[in-house]
């Protein structure tokens, strides 16, 4: 005959009370104990998700504004004798994937000044609509005066900074060109956090890794239209071959004291049969 035990009086003898209800380690977990609708009735401990985490401890649940979907690539821009030129693929990628190839990524603002965006595609259309208001609004003043280069790109740091401060950024690095009756040429970029700087040549993204070596050894505020453009597409062509998410689609724009021209959609020569193609798995031992 198996001996009467004496449970503590801490354990409570129902039939269907767990004595983990009651365990001191898992006293003021109630919230993290759920009870299946059928089956077995004993607790299991579910572990809280980060936004329930979040909006436990008095936080904000998750934003999906901070977190990029759909986004474009570099955008180049450099200055030359008569204006500034500015280049950018169409490629709208959604993560990794080539998902959109027709995106329009430069911005015609006024007659002396151009936007391009690399980043979120979202927040670029956004910031195109503050653009366009803010044109709007200079139009409706009609006093002879727009908007320079200079001033487009000091009123998008403050945009950015903005928001940056809102801690909810635009997700994008913006590069303004232009060109200033007074001043000549102008050329600056604005940084998702309202960082900015100016220069003779800009670039975002991976181009301001392998461009803007190029730029700084052969660029000059002084050389020609044609040596400007062969000297944006050589840049163009060792970005496409080195940059997984670019397609060889790509748009010019140019800016002059006569006004705004972007070119229609074009595509580069490219070499594929360089030595190093030939048997790419040669020095990869156990690659397919």
């Amino acid at each position: 005959m198996i001996p009467h035990c004496q449970l503590p009086s801490h354990i409570a003898t129902g039939p269907h009370v767990s004595p983990f209800v009651s365990s001191p380690s898992h006293a003021g977990r109630a919230e993290d104990l759920h009870v299946p609708s059928s089956g077995s009735s004993a607790p299991f401990s579910v572990a809280p998700s980060a936004d329930h985490a979040e909006a436990s401890a008095g936080a904000e649940p998750r934003k999906h504004t901070t977190y990029p979907y759909v986004t474009g690539n570099s955008v180049l821009a450099i200055k030359y004798k008569d204006g500034v030129l500015m280049a950018a693929d169409m490629l709208g990628a959604y993560g990794s994937t080539k998902r959109y190839k027709s995106v329009q990524r430069i911005l015609r603002v006024n007659d002396t000044t151009i936007v391009g965006a690399s980043g979120e595609i979202s927040d670029f259309q956004y910031i195109s609509n503050l653009l366009d208001e803010l044109m709007t609004q200079d139009f409706c003043y009609d006093d002879g005066c727009t908007m320079t280069p200079k001033e487009v790109h000091a009123y998008l740091c403050r945009v950015m900074y903005n928001r940056r401060n809102k801690m909810d950024p635009l997700w994008n690095s913006l590069v303004v060109a232009g060109v200033d009756k007074t001043s000549g040429s102008f050329v600056g970029s604005v940084g998702m956090l309202g960082t900015s700087y100016t220069d003779s040549h800009v670039a975002t993204s991976f181009g301001n890794h392998l461009s803007r070596p190029l730029f700084r050894e052969f660029q000059r505020d002084d050389m020609s239209l044609e040596e400007a453009v062969s000297l944006m597409q050589e840049a163009l062509r060792v970005l496409f071959y080195r940059d997984k998410t670019s397609i060889n689609k790509y748009v010019l724009a140019k800016v002059e004291s006569s006004g705004v021209a972007i070119s229609k959609p074009f595509a580069l020569d490219t070499k594929w049969d360089l030595k190093a193609f030939v048997n790419p798995s040669k020095h990869a031992v156990g690659s397919w």
